[in-house]
């Protein structure tokens, strides 16, 4: 059992679980949002604390020194085990069976979130903010750091969240929360080719020696990537 005794430390709740993905339980719709299910132990000793509702965790990978939060859904996991959406998973390097720690917390309410598309087709789609806004129902917290999956006509979108506030981890239960869009990642991708091209041209512009056209009359002399009348 990875249990750290009855996981009682004044009013908080810390405990490590082996997790794994929701398709181990089948429930698909664990990815949708970001929720785990927990054993039924754990909801005896969070009934017996002094906890602000509804439950917000954080979640801890050691070894790869990552933190993610979530919300849970159910506690009908098998005891020292939890279930998570693959994708938040993949955000904190975890495999099938690796230890998480989860420990209760208590979050404020988020006024700022800045995102990332990983592809520009996500804003290509119809609607994205109404997309994003019907996802986010299915959230209860957003991490600084974590992508989140935004599913949508059989294809997936991944979303950076590259900044909250007022903390690095917000709740985003009944509040408005102003959010702002950064450059998919890539169109900088693009961006990035496009200049390195550019870049190249003009180099081979500037190593080609001067030339003239007609010594005896009007002529035109290419410098790098000017062009200058002589007469």
């Amino acid at each position: 059992m990875f249990f750290d005794g009855y996981g009682y430390h004044g009013t908080s709740f810390e405990q490590t679980y082996r997790c794994y993905p929701a398709s181990f339980i089948e429930k698909p719709q664990l990815e949708s949002g970001d929720k785990i299910i927990m054993p039924p132990s754990a909801l005896d000793r969070l009934a017996s604390l002094h906890i602000d509702y509804p439950m917000l965790f954080e979640l801890r990978n050691d070894d790869a020194e990552r933190v993610s939060h979530c919300g849970v859904l159910e506690f009908i996991a098998e005891e020292g085990m939890i279930y998570m959406p693959y994708w938040m998973m993949e955000n904190m390097l975890l495999q099938e069976g690796d230890i998480v720690r989860v420990k209760n917390v208590t979050l404020p309410k988020g006024k700022y979130v800045k995102l990332q598309p990983h592809t520009k087709d996500f804003l290509d789609i119809s609607n994205p903010k109404a997309i994003l806004e019907t996802t986010l129902r299915n959230f209860s917290r957003l991490t600084t750091g974590d992508s989140i999956m935004v599913a949508y006509n059989n294809k997936k979108y991944y979303i950076d969240i590259i900044e909250t506030k007022p903390a690095n981890a917000i709740s985003i239960i009944e509040t408005d929360c102003e959010v702002d869009f950064a450059p998919p990642l890539d169109y900088k991708s693009l961006r990035s080719r496009l200049l390195h091209i550019l870049r190249e041209r003009h180099q081979r512009l500037l190593r080609r020696p001067l030339l003239k056209l007609n010594p005896s009359s009007t002529h035109l002399l290419v410098l790098g990537d000017a062009w200058m009348e002589n007469l």
